[in-house]
């Protein structure tokens, strides 16, 4: 996930998809966040923030899961 001055650095050139994995709207230059290292677009900034929330969700559960594996 990104801050917003990062986010801001993003290029929708480089992102890995064209349209919103949430809504299939094309995305946005202002709906950029980093996944894993590659640049991934949203249509509009409460998709990017969804998904951000969801990655942190998933990586927290998996942490604790580890923490008690």
């Amino acid at each position: 996930m990104t801050t917003g001055a990062q986010a801001s650095a993003l290029r929708i050139e480089d992102a890995v998809n064209d349209v919103c994995p949430w809504s299939g709207n094309p995305i946005s230059e202002d709906s950029l966040t980093l996944y894993k290292g590659a640049v991934v677009g949203f249509c509009n900034t409460g998709c990017r923030d969804k998904f951000d929330k969801a990655v942190l969700a998933f990586e927290a559960a998996l942490n604790k899961q580890a923490d008690h594996g």
